[in-house]
């Protein structure tokens, strides 16, 4: 099946559809951020301060890990010396508002992909335009997912860390709000980009610019990065670093072989 002629669009006409897709994403996103708004006590104090308390899910599960693998209370993690404070005349009411965008972010961002599906789709082969909702889909799954990911995973195991590192016991934990709020959206934010890494590398390989080869002969490098990430983001134990590495391998592999399938029906195309 041919592709539709882009002919038929002009430059200005691509930048028109293009500021267009900006408008509506970023309609959808203050639309969503306004929803936060209504629900804002629950997200601010049982969501994004959760991870300050030691009864948040994750550590609770690490301490029952820790039980079941017969470590006792070594990985326990019952209590966090620290303080988060505001130090800044504005601070809370800025927080507040990019807080509340970044949560209508994650929530309309289903509808961006199909913005953005709709953008591209034009350059795509009939086959291929079919495909859309499995694009939204997956992409929405392994976003969400990399969401989950920084919030349950690398967030906690950040703040534990942070927590329970001192360079002399004279040194005394203050936390301003705006470094806390910065390291949560890093960490989902950072966590949700890497696990699109599946559909970044699908897009590249069908456009010639990644093989399989290519992502296997750097393998190494790749894990030896991953091992660094993980061991900066938790405390100096096996477990919690393994704990992170795994799931970031996994994504890597997976990859692996979505370049794989693609590069080999790319060859069959071509024969």
């Amino acid at each position: 099946m041919a592709k539709k002629n882009l002919g038929e669009m002009s430059f200005l006409d691509h930048l028109e559809e293009l500021r267009w897709l900006l408008v509506r994403s970023t309609l959808a996103t203050i639309i969503m951020a306004i929803v936060t708004y209504f629900i804002s006590d629950y997200l601010f104090d049982q969501i994004i301060l959760g991870p300050i308390r030691p009864t948040f899910f994750t550590y609770v599960w690490f301490c029952d890990l820790s039980h079941s693998l017969g470590f006792a209370d070594s990985i326990c993690i019952t209590e966090l010396n620290f303080i988060i404070q505001n130090t800044e005349m504005e601070g809370q009411v800025n927080i507040f508002v990019w807080m509340c965008l970044l949560a209508g972010f994650i929530l309309s961002f289903p509808y961006i992909l199909w913005e953005i599906w709709k953008f591209i789709s034009p350059a795509l082969y009939e086959k291929e335009r079919k495909n859309a909702k499995l694009f939204i889909f997956v992409s929405s799954l392994l976003f969400f997912l990399g969401v989950l990911f920084g919030y349950f995973v690398v967030i906690p195991m950040s703040v534990n860390f942070v927590a329970t590192f001192s360079v002399s016991d004279v040194v005394k934990n203050q936390f301003t709000l705006e470094s806390y709020m910065g390291m949560v959206k890093t960490s989902i934010l950072g966590s949700a980009i890497f696990f699109e890494l599946p559909i970044a590398i699908y897009f590249l390989t069908k456009l010639g610019l990644v093989t399989p080869e290519f992502l296997r002969k750097y393998w190494k490098y790749a894990v030896v990065l991953i091992l660094i990430i993980a061991a900066i983001v938790t405390p100096p134990d096996v477990v919690s670093q393994t704990i992170v590495a795994i799931p970031m391998l996994i994504i890597y592999e997976l990859s692996i072989w979505i370049s794989k399938v693609v590069y080999k029906n790319k060859m069959k195309e071509n024969v």
